[in-house]
């Protein structure tokens, strides 16, 4: 048994939404640094433009394509432009997402509409819109890849009153597994990762409370760039070829072992 190139993703094209900070960054690197092509996405183009020159230092391959995928029209056209550059796509992670913390006597609509649509929404018509790319590269011997990024708010009882996202994430947790059973027979395995607290502008209590969040949490400690891009590199490589409709939970045993 040959294990050498077993986390190997050399000559592997991805695109990761969201992916010019936070957690897509961190999946961003360590793709990367096992040999991918990187395209990283996000509405603000020159904030997408500074990771991709970040990214590329030392020799790695990472373009920036920005875009809005919390419209029909921007998922659409983040599609096509790819599909001008690529001829097909390995890994697609679908990582963008929204958040909105609100009491629930004044939780507004608006929290709902945004945090669904780009969490829930989004997912869906981004892996419908990159289907031909995605079965270009697919093989029964190596299966494309998508990759949703949810949470453990989707799976645990959170106690932060972020109603919206918590329903989301639980969602996409669901649309994950339905994705999986109808994409696997087309060889593109569908899997999520469920992040626990990990450093972002979206977790900013993480981010600013870091001793505090830590003490909550099984392992004592925050998630690390090393941890989130270890599970997306199993998961993308052939290492996780036969992982399909799996919720890989990243969290230190917040969600299962307390």
């Amino acid at each position: 048994m040959d294990t050498t190139d077993l986390f190997s993703l050399k000559g592997r094209t991805a695109l990761i939404t969201g992916g010019s900070r936070g957690i897509g960054k961190m999946i961003a690197e360590g793709f990367i640094a096992q040999g991918a092509r990187v395209y990283v996405s996000s509405r603000k183009a020159e904030v997408c433009d500074q990771t991709a020159a970040e990214l590329s230092r030392g020799g790695g391959s990472c373009i920036s394509l920005p875009g809005d995928v919390s419209t029909l029209d921007g998922v659409r056209g983040l599609a096509a432009a790819y599909a001008a550059r690529e001829p097909a796509l390995d890994i697609l992670v679908n990582n963008a997402g929204a958040a909105w913390l609100a009491t629930f006597d004044d939780f507004p609509e608006k929290g709902w509409d945004k945090v669904v649509d780009l969490n829930v929404k989004a997912p869906f018509f981004l892996t419908q819109a990159f289907a031909g790319s995605l079965r270009a590269a697919a093989r029964k011997e190596r299966p494309a890849k998508v990759i949703n990024i949810a949470s453990i708010d989707g799976i645990y009882l959170t106690p932060n009153e972020t109603y919206s996202y918590a329903a989301s994430k639980s969602g996409l947790i669901q649309l994950t597994r339905l994705l999986a059973a109808r994409l696997i027979k087309d060889h593109i395995a569908v899997s999520a990762i469920a992040p626990g607290p990990f450093k972002s502008d979206m977790n900013t209590w993480a981010r600013d409370h870091e001793a505090e969040t830590a003490a909550r949490v099984p392992a004592r400690r925050i998630g690390t760039d090393l941890d989130m891009a270890g599970a997306a590199i199993f998961l993308a490589s052939r290492a996780g070829d036969y992982v399909v409709g799996s919720v890989v939970t990243v969290d230190g045993g917040l969600a299962f072992a307390t």
